[in-house]
């Protein structure tokens, strides 16, 4: 293990490396206590069905296929609601509440469904399933890494 420079002599950019890399390391073994390896079966019918209230059936059943398919990735929640221009909730939201007390009872919670959006369209983030989640795990740390499971919106045929 390479030793640590003598604080005095660090630099300011040293500084914020080692302050990064010490929350990334933190934000994802906290992450491992929090969350589950994969998705519960459950959260995809979930998923489709906030899905099917902004997208048509046949779009819905791609990206519900498509999250069922996608490897894990992992992202901080402060970066998913920026992405997904959504607010924070608070406290005093029942569903956050309801999820803070599963994981404070020792249940781990499900990965987040999302679907990516497009930057050069101005679509957002899609938080398919798992919003009550992100916001939860915000609260005990921001810099705490949600596992994620990322669709990619299909490409429109030209017509």
């Amino acid at each position: 293990m390479p030793m640590a420079k003598d604080p005095k002599k660090q630099t300011a950019s040293d500084l914020v490396s080692s302050i990064t890399q010490s929350r990334k390391n933190i934000g994802t073994e906290a992450g491992k206590l929090l969350w589950l390896n994969d998705v519960v079966e459950h959260d995809y019918p979930s998923a489709a069905n906030y899905l099917g209230l902004i997208a048509d059936p046949k779009t819905v059943t791609a990206l519900e296929a498509s999250l069922r398919k996608a490897p894990i990735e992992m992202h901080r929640a402060n970066d998913i609601l920026r992405a997904a221009n959504l607010d924070l909730l608070t406290l005093d939201d029942a569903s956050v509440r309801r999820d803070l007390s599963k994981v404070m009872g020792g249940e781990r919670w499900s990965p987040v469904l999302v679907v990516r959006g497009d930057v050069l369209a101005g679509v957002p983030l899609t938080i398919a399933d798992g919003y009550h989640r992100v916001c939860a795990s915000y609260h005990l740390s921001e810099d705490t890494y949600i596992p994620c499971k990322i669709a990619d919106l299909p490409v429109k045929e030209k017509t």
